[in-house]
Parts: structure tokens; C-alpha cells; sequence
């Protein structure tokens, strides 16, 4: 298993996903965010496994969960998280809005 970890957006993602469904229920926010969390970590089972989303961004591989998607790369030893959003955003313009930074972030 590959190692994961998470860029600055793909945290304030999880935090702000999270604090939208807490409106409603702490504790759905709670087990939401962690399922998020445990797909994230699946990823490094098999990452190559996902597919590719080269159209959004260079390197970027797209796991889906239920209405969300999580965008990562595969970078050497570890599977960087650069997103966590939901599918019904327009994917093409937040990607141009400057997430196709890499390792050196």
C-alpha cells in the first residue's frame, strides 16, 4: 500500500464538506467525512486502478464515492489528494483555477 497524504485544498474540501452537512447533523458529518477519509486511504491499494482525468488537470486520476469525487496523483512513493468535490461542480473551471500544481506545493 502506497502511502497518502493531502494538499492544503483537498483538507479545507473535507472541512468544508463536513461543516455543510454539520447544518443538519454533527454526527452524519462526522461519519461522512470519515468515509471520505477511509476512500481516500483505499486509493493506495490500487491506485492506478482509478481513471485518468488528464482533461482536468496533468497526472490526475479520479476515485469515485456516491455524489463525491476524490481527484489525486500518483507522485513516486506517495498518492497526493489534491481534491475532495462534488460531482455535480463544473470540474473543467475549477481545475483552471490553479489545482494543477504538483509535488512542489
Amino acid at each position: 500500500m502506497i502511502s497518502v497524504s493531502f494538499s492544503p485544498k483537498s483538507r479545507q474540501d473535507l472541512v468544508e464538506i463536513g461543516d455543510f452537512i454539520a447544518k443538519d447533523s454533527r454526527a452524519n458529518a462526522r461519519r461522512f467525512v470519515a468515509k471520505l477519509m477511509a476512500q481516500c486511504q483505499r486509493i493506495g491499494n490500487a491506485p492506478m486502478g482509478y481513471p485518468s482525468r488528464e482533461d482536468l488537470a496533468a497526472g490526475l486520476r479520479m476515485a469515485p464515492m456516491g455524489h463525491y469525487a476524490v481527484f489525486f496523483r500518483v507522485l513516486d512513493d506517495v498518492i497526493r489528494i489534491e481534491r475532495v468535490l462534488h460531482g455535480g461542480r463544473d470540474m473543467p473551471a475549477i481545475f483552471r483555477q490553479g489545482v494543477q500544481r504538483t509535488a512542489a506545493e
